[in-house]
Formats: structure tokens, C-alpha cells, sequence
């Protein structure tokens, strides 16, 4: 599969937020906080595309990516569809978008099994509270990205 990263626009919007729903509805249901008006309006709220990249699998909508600075640069709307999931994918745009000369962070869901990814390339835990971890993957990277 190949897959590329285009710069976001405003029509995106519409597909993202029911991305994220899908992509997120486990993890919500199974912390108690899913809410079908929450889950979509909170993307709507933050959406910024001026940092967002659209990850398209041969050509066809699959996922998004947001690199946001703010007081410190945050991974956020890694979103992949699921069909597209298990593939290398994922792993491809974090490698792609993580090639920068400065920390990132962000922060996932407890019990996501988004957070071994984040691990493999490098993340590690800062805080977490009862919904959320935090991560931070520092630079210079001190370990070796296991594929």
C-alpha cells in the first residue's frame, strides 16, 4: 500500500470528524465518556489545518495527523481509518512527521492500544490522569526506533 500526506483544507473536516468517532468510540465506551456530540464537537473545535496533513492510502481518504505548536509542539488527530490499521501505516507518518529538532508530545487515552506505537517510536510517560497519558518524546532521540 502506498500512502501519502497532502496539507489539510477545510472540506476535510466533515470526514475527519467521523474518522475520529469510529476510531475513537472504543476506547470512550470503555472508559464510560463516549458522547456521539462530544466526540465529533471537540474535533470541530481544535480542527486547524494550517497543521494538519491528510493521510491518503493509494489515493483514497484513510487518516489525519496534526502537528500543533502551542507551548510545546503536540502530536494530536493521529486518526487512521481501520481498515488501513495493522499495516505499517501508522508507523510510516510517525516516522515521517516525527523528523523534527525538537520535542513532541501528546497525550492518549488509558489503555489505548495506540500507546505501544507511541512507545515504539519513542514516546515515553510524563503524567497521566484518570482519562489520559501523557507523553513525551524527547530530542535528541536517546533510543533506537524499533520497527
Amino acid at each position: 500500500m502506498n500512502w501519502t500526506l497532502r496539507p489539510a483544507t477545510a472540506a476535510d473536516l466533515d470526514g475527519l470528524v467521523e474518522l475520529r468517532a469510529v476510531v475513537m468510540r472504543p476506547d470512550l465506551e470503555r472508559l464510560g465518556r463516549y458522547d456521539e456530540h462530544r466526540v465529533r464537537q471537540r474535533l470541530r473545535d481544535a480542527y486547524a489545518p494550517e497543521y494538519t496533513r491528510i493521510i491518503e492510502v493509494d489515493g483514497a481518504f484513510a487518516g489525519s495527523v496534526t502537528l500543533r505548536p502551542a507551548d510545546r509542539l503536540w502530536l494530536e488527530h493521529f486518526y487512521l481509518a481501520p481498515e488501513y490499521q495493522g499495516r505499517g501505516i501508522g508507523s510510516g507518518v510517525l516516522r515521517s512527521v516525527l523528523d523534527r529538532d525538537e520535542d513532541i508530545w501528546l497525550n492518549v487515552l488509558q489503555g489505548s492500544p495506540a500507546r505501544s506505537l507511541y512507545e515504539r517510536h519513542g514516546f515515553v510517560l510524563d503524567s497521566e490522569d484518570p482519562v489520559d497519558l501523557f507523553m513525551v518524546r524527547k530530542f535528541p532521540q536517546p533510543v533506537e526506533i524499533l520497527r
